[in-house]
């Protein structure tokens, strides 16, 4: 699988964050790249431009500490990028910063965090040497089938694509899956786009671009793999 000098860069970033000790998890891209290394999957995968993360402490942080924060543990771990703040976080918001190269001020990928949302399960992983903590597969799973449940997958489908990746590499826990589900508050619409609106899922995948020479799967080969993957949980 092809790690972009972008996608090091971010992983070199999540893990000078881990190493701070700042409590932060992070989810996913990035995190999904990650397990899908760990797997032995070798295809390319779709490459992203950001980082997502979950920050939790018993306080809400101001934007100037988490800003400070990220910036001091960039520093330690002698990578030569600005933290820049430009969207405050809120109900239902995520926090938003740009890491922007301190010589040219290219902005070369953003972040999202959201701040103290219901905690999730996490573990280790390591790409290249790299190591941070990152959200557990069943995790990435769930939000994922959570999105392609309702109409969201029309705008989201990403996560149509990445869960094409995740049925190559784990099996379907449906148990697990609602457990999760149920811990973060959440629940399964009715699948009505993804089983009953096929034109329309498919005109917005074929609209959706694969950055970089990145093979793109046909919509058929993606959409039968997933509604294999999550037979489980369809509505019989």
């Amino acid at each position: 699988m092809n790690i972009s000098n972008e996608e090091k860069l971010m992983y070199e970033v999540m893990k000078a964050i881990y190493a701070s000790g700042i409590p932060v998890s992070f989810k996913g891209s990035m995190v999904l790249k990650a397990y899908l290394l760990e797997s032995g999957y070798s295809k390319d995968t779709r490459h992203t431009v950001d980082i997502d993360a979950n920050w939790h402490s018993d306080t809400p942080p101001t934007m100037e500490q988490i800003n400070e924060s990220f910036q001091k543990a960039l520093d330690q771990g002698g990578i030569n990028l600005d933290v820049i703040s430009y969207r405050r976080y809120g109900d239902n918001r995520s926090a938003g910063f740009e890491l922007r190269d301190r010589s040219s001020k290219e902005l070369l990928f953003t972040m999202d965090v959201d701040v103290n949302r219901p905690m999730v399960k996490t573990k280790i992983y390591e790409v290249s040497g790299l190591c941070f903590r990152g959200v557990i597969p069943s995790q990435m799973i769930a939000d994922k089938v959570a999105v392609i449940s309702g109409d969201k997958v029309f705008r989201r489908i990403k996560d149509l694509v990445d869960l094409y990746y995740l049925s190559h590499v784990c099996n379907f826990n449906r148990d697990e899956i609602l457990s999760t589900l149920k811990s973060n508050n959440k629940a399964l619409d009715i699948f009505d786009g993804f089983l009953n609106r096929t034109n329309d899922l498919k005109h917005s995948y074929e609209k959706f671009r694969f950055v970089g020479e990145v093979n793109k799967p046909t919509f058929e080969e993606v959409y039968m793999a997933v509604k294999t993957f999550i037979a489980d949980v369809l509505p019989k």
